[in-house]
């Protein structure tokens, strides 16, 4: 399911030249392939059909200060779409708030999301221009909780390195145009792809018109029913070496291919009556 996808590659990355060790030639064969040919085998890998996942969110301030919050996702393959639903558990002040994503594997076509806040009794629609703001007060924007669209990014494969023992290509995504990049959030992107499994497993983004970089890095890999899974990830914020804010995703008890997840489950409407 792409939801489990995103949690890897929530974050697209770039200056670890002088960070990371063990740069090699790359063969005539992988030299064939370009930045987009690996970027497509990244979204094409199997991640179910179908998933239900417990997660915690655990948000660090730049004091130390943290808040735990936990949460319960569904997702969904259906043809060219991608379902997504979330809903937090805990605490109090964020319990019952819902999160709903249409995920359109469509060149040109925008993505659907709508937050529940039953504070309001309230159901928003993220609007395009809202999408590079902080999902839910974490180190992520609601536009990383899609799959980008890759027609709009110019890729560039750098080289191959090694990143904790793995061999990975470093590649390069820049927005195609100034709209993307405001509507993003993000102005520019490194990633690094693992080459066995095509998992990003670490990453940096340049926050657009903003002296800061978000910086993204797997902490724990495991694979579960044959598919890989980020079950730990953490994202930090940072204004030069000075620590803004950070976001450690976990997940557990991950279940694929469930045949209670069907697509009636993705509307407003349960979006709205929660668990």
């Amino acid at each position: 399911m792409k939801f489990n996808k995103l949690v890897s590659n929530i974050i697209s990355i770039s200056i670890f030249a002088t960070l990371f060790s063990g740069v090699f030639v790359l063969p005539k064969k992988v030299l064939a392939l370009t930045g987009r040919e690996v970027m497509e085998k990244v979204n094409a890998r199997d991640t179910g059909d179908s998933s239900i996942t417990e997660m915690e969110m655990i948000l660090i301030n730049k004091k130390g200060k943290k808040r735990v919050r936990k949460l319960k996702t569904f997702g969904l393959e259906k043809g060219k779409k991608s379902l997504s639903l979330m809903f937090f558990l805990s605490p109090a002040d964020v319990r019952n708030t819902g999160f709903l994503t249409f995920d359109y594997d469509e060149s040109g076509k925008d993505d659907d999301q709508w937050l529940f806040l039953p504070a309001l009794r309230k159901t928003k629609r993220i609007a395009a221009g809202d999408k590079s703001s902080s999902f839910m007060g974490s180190d992520l924007n609601y536009s990383d909780m899609t799959s980008p669209d890759l027609d709009l990014y110019d890729y560039t494969l750098m080289k191959e390195t090694e990143v904790k023992g793995q061999k990975v290509w470093q590649i390069k995504a820049v927005p195609k145009t100034k709209a993307e990049a405001k509507k993003s959030g993000y102005s520019k992107s490194v990633v690094f792809i693992r080459k066995d499994n095509y998992v990003m497993i670490r990453g940096v983004r340049w926050v657009h018109k903003k002296k800061r970089n978000k910086y993204l890095d797997v902490r724990k890999l495991d694979k579960i029913d044959g598919i890989w899974v980020s079950t730990e990830m953490h994202v930090t914020t940072k204004s030069g070496k000075k620590i803004l804010h950070k976001t450690i995703m976990k997940q557990n008890n991950i279940h694929f291919n469930q045949d209670e997840v069907n697509e009636d489950l993705f509307s407003i409407r349960r979006l709205e009556k929660g668990l």
